[in-house]
């Protein structure tokens, strides 16, 4: 059993945030990351920059668009992980990236040196199962957990998708891109349901969840509740202080009250 489902399992953490490395900086993220550990949250998403984000919403398609402008790099993200990991981080991290990046720096480099740099997992929402097979491949010998992506529309697939799943399966909970929403449709309980009793390891639902209410309501249907884009703008609100090194400890309690605001336990 991997660190992530060890943890996922566990029932006592449940929170996956999600944060875009260098928004607003690579030496804030590093600190970001610490914080999240501190909190104890289940596992901590780390996203990789990229020009076409195609499966984001504009919160973080923004972010993603701030930390290009710093010339922020896949491999700068794995350097990061590598340096939280030195500094004594537990928390499994996931490295969420685009399958443009990961194929030109290459699959079996990017497993090796994901794990090398002591991620736990790798997301690449926009590499459809059937053509996902190569890279499960290479994490499933180096010990890499590959999450897959299943969605409303992938009911058909459901089965095929999540019978060899790793680490957790990511459920998505309504269509569209990610973002902040107020209300899910009707149907997404059966959906996460249907998943929950066929995956062979933890489920997660992510896309839209955004305050304490969500992570409640969706908290009975999954194993972990993922926040991403109202993290990102938190973190937006207070990139000036992030940015200065006097006013950084602030920002971050603020982060931190953010945080401890969403948890249910």
């Amino acid at each position: 059993m991997t660190r992530l489902q060890t943890v996922l399992q566990s029932e006592q953490q449940y929170l996956i945030p999600f944060i875009m490395s260098g928004d607003p900086s690579l030496e804030a993220t590093r600190e970001l990351i610490h914080l999240l550990n501190e909190e104890g949250v289940a596992a901590i998403e780390l996203g990789v920059p990229f020009s076409d984000p195609i499966a984001d919403g504009p919160v973080i398609q923004a972010a993603s668009e701030r930390a290009l402008r710093q010339n922020v790099t896949l491999q700068d993200v794995l350097t990061l992980g590598r340096q939280v990991r030195q500094e004594g981080c537990q928390v499994p991290l996931i490295l969420f990236t685009y399958a443009n990046p990961v194929f030109q720096y290459g699959l079996s480099r990017v497993v090796e040196d994901a794990v090398g740099c002591g991620f736990d997992g790798l997301i690449v929402p926009d590499l459809p199962y059937e053509e996902s097979g190569e890279l499960r491949e290479w994490g499933q010998k180096a010990g890499l957990s590959v999450i897959p992506l299943v969605a409303p529309t992938s009911r058909q697939r459901i089965r095929q998708i999540v019978e060899e799943a790793q680490g957790f399966v990511y459920c998505v909970s309504s269509l569209g891109t990610t973002g902040m929403r107020q209300q899910f449709a009707g149907t997404v309980d059966t959906f996460l349901q249907t998943v929950r009793e066929l995956s062979p390891v933890p489920t997660a639902v992510g896309f839209g969840i955004s305050k304490r209410e969500h992570v409640e309501r969706f908290q009975k249907q999954a194993d972990a509740v993922v926040v991403g884009s109202a993290l990102v703008r938190k973190i937006e609100e207070l990139s000036g202080a992030l940015s200065d090194p006097v006013q950084r400890t602030e920002a971050l309690e603020q982060i931190r009250a953010f945080v401890t605001a969403l948890k249910t336990k």
